[in-house]
């Protein structure tokens, strides 16, 4: 059973509450990292070289989703190396991510809203990838797939759920977006854990 919209935020506040910190600390990197490193040099006239950087460095987003993964499961404190777990395990990581960019890309040469409802479908690999190491690439991309059959439109709604907060980080200047960020992430990760134990109990599989 998928927890409503409010439920799971209400639980993202509860795996948040003493440890609001940490997870804006480790959002902080890792929007500095992806955005400012591969901006600067974007700026100063390596547009292709920073666009591999962003490429390259792809497993960090993984890190940030096992980081909240593994906190609302065990509810110890965020830590800075939690970012770099994707790449113990690089090109799974990597190779993965790319794969699930492709797909979304190509599906959306056909129209844009393929494409949109392809990246729900791929929305949970990466915590996929998390749960299960023995899977990689089509694996893991295809039992995403299958986990979100009859949920896309609940994440949708879930992330629409924010959209009052985002407007209000627009007139913090941004500032705002570092505590939103956690709020989200967080979201997500327990919306996960409801498709998780959905699926499994759909399948018999035990967990």
């Amino acid at each position: 059973m998928i927890r409503s919209a409010s439920e799971l935020r209400a639980a993202a506040r509860v795996s948040l509450s003493g440890k609001w910190g940490g997870a804006v600390v480790i959002t902080l990197i890792y929007l500095v990292v992806m955005g400012v490193v591969p901006g600067f040099l974007s700026y100063e006239g390596s547009e292709r070289f920073s666009s591999l950087v962003q490429l390259l460095l792809l497993p960090l987003a993984f890190g940030l989703n096992v980081a909240f993964l593994d906190n609302i499961r065990s509810g110890a404190d965020y830590k800075i190396e939690q970012l770099l777990v994707g790449f113990r395990d690089y090109t799974r990581v990597l190779g993965t991510a790319l794969l699930a960019g492709i797909y979304i890309f190509l599906w959306s040469l056909l129209l844009i809203v393929p494409g949109i409802i392809k990246a729900y479908s791929y929305a949970m690999t990466f915590y996929v990838l998390r749960d299960h190491p023995e899977l990689k690439y089509n694996g893991a991309i295809e039992r995403s797939m299958k986990m979100m059959a009859g949920h896309k439109f609940d994440l949708f709604y879930l992330q629409l759920t924010f959209i009052g907060w985002g407007l209000l980080c627009v007139l913090t200047l941004g500032i705002g977006y570092l505590w939103l960020a956690p709020y989200m992430q967080a979201s997500f990760a327990h919306f996960y854990e409801d498709v998780r134990a959905d699926y499994e109990s759909r399948i018999g599989e035990v967990a």
